[in-house]
């Protein structure tokens, strides 16, 4: 961890906190707009200091924390929970969102037609075959 008055970049630090596995990810979504800094939008290279507010998204989920400490290094994830605190309200959002999804239907239970199962395939095949009745058509006589 560096001086409280010493800043870090903010992919850097994103990285560091773990909330994005690399840095180039976490500059990727930087730059399509979807991480603020201090309700501004920032770039990748925006230097990040104690008390800073930072706004971000991690696949459907918004996030808001507050940073608590500056650091550059990828550590385990207790240190990395110490670089930062998550606002009240954040939190409160992520777990009403997490109800939701909880509540919510099974996705697979919509599907009404899908992949044939062994017995649809054995009727399909019964349907093409000929009867016993009818005779196949002749050829060449």
């Amino acid at each position: 961890m560096n001086d409280d008055n010493a800043g870090v970049r903010l992919d850097k630090w994103l990285w560091a906190a773990r909330f994005f596995k690399t840095r180039s990810l976490a500059a990727e979504e930087i730059g399509k707009g979807r991480v603020q800094v201090n309700g501004q939008q920032a770039k990748a290279s925006r230097e990040l200091r104690a008390g800073d507010t930072v706004a971000l998204r991690q696949g459907a989920v918004p996030r808001t924390v507050v940073v608590r400490a500056v650091g550059s290094v990828r550590g385990p994830a207790a240190a990395a929970q110490a670089l930062y605190e998550e606002t009240a309200d954040s939190r409160a959002q992520r777990e009403r969102l997490a109800e939701q999804r909880r509540l919510a239907a099974e996705p697979a239970l919509s599907i009404e037609q899908g992949r044939p199962t062994k017995r649809d395939r054995r009727q399909l095949a019964e349907w093409d075959r000929w009867s016993a009745s009818a005779e196949p058509p002749r050829r060449g006589r």
